[in-house]
């Protein structure tokens, strides 16, 4: 018996490399957050995929992970402690993963607590936002003739890519010069809002140049272009 056997969730996703990290995701922008972190870590890991066709997320065993019924969720078979750890909710995970590695996540304790709010601000603001744009839009949403719930969320994706815009002005990346977990969790989010809800005219997007030059720069990196593949399509 392998130290991850006693999670339910090994049951329905076999562990073959139980001594490797353990990914369940899909490529949406939330999952490709943490398949994009490991890429970059460079960390051994094997992935799962969470079928929603199939009703995946709402199976008891991915459900004993992660109880919001939400990708991604990682398991961890070196905890802290050295039992394996279990974790749901991306930003939790980068945080995680950033801090077991010491890396792309700020030492200094108010530099790090900076890049706390600026992930805090992608998880409570732009995911949500851009997310319910693209629903409105993209989605089932785009047939309620009512254009009122599309146009509220119009009017605060552009207010939330004005405050990153600010933010990255005479900045490399949202922190300075240093590329950290805070850009890894935001630009899937705005990558999403230009190719895959192609809002990009109905927000204006063009009227940022510094999001628009970050996305550039972050969608040139190799381990960007891997992890947005993660898991691969069956």
């Amino acid at each position: 018996m392998t130290a991850l056997s006693r999670f339910p969730i090994t049951q329905r996703w076999p562990a073959q490399h139980p001594e490797r990290l353990q990914l369940y995701s899909l490529p949406t922008p939330n999952g490709v957050k943490v398949a994009i972190l490991l890429e970059e870590l460079g960390l051994p890991y094997e992935v799962h995929r969470v079928d929603f066709g199939q009703d995946d997320q709402h199976s008891p065993e991915f459900l004993s992970l992660s109880p919001n019924n939400k990708i991604p969720a990682i398991l961890d078979p070196e905890g802290p402690t050295g039992e394996p750890l279990g974790l749901f909710e991306s930003g939790a995970i980068l945080l995680y993963l950033a801090e077991k590695t010491g890396r792309f996540l700020p030492t200094d304790p108010a530099q790090r607590y900076h890049a706390i709010q600026w992930l805090m601000f992608q998880m409570g603001g732009i995911g949500p936002m851009f997310g319910q744009l693209g629903f409105f839009t993209k989605f089932a949403g785009k047939e309620i003739e009512d254009q009122r719930p599309r146009d509220r969320y119009v009017t605060e994706a552009r207010r939330l890519l004005g405050v990153l815009d600010h933010q990255l002005q005479g900045r490399t990346w949202i922190l300075g010069d240093d590329y950290g977990i805070v850009d890894i969790a935001t630009f899937p989010w705005i990558r999403a809002l230009v190719e895959v809800y192609q809002v990009d005219d109905l927000v204006g997007f063009q009227d940022f140049r510094e999001v628009r030059r970050a996305l550039d720069a972050f969608l040139a990196r190799p381990a960007v272009q891997r992890g947005l593949q993660i898991p691969a399509a069956p």
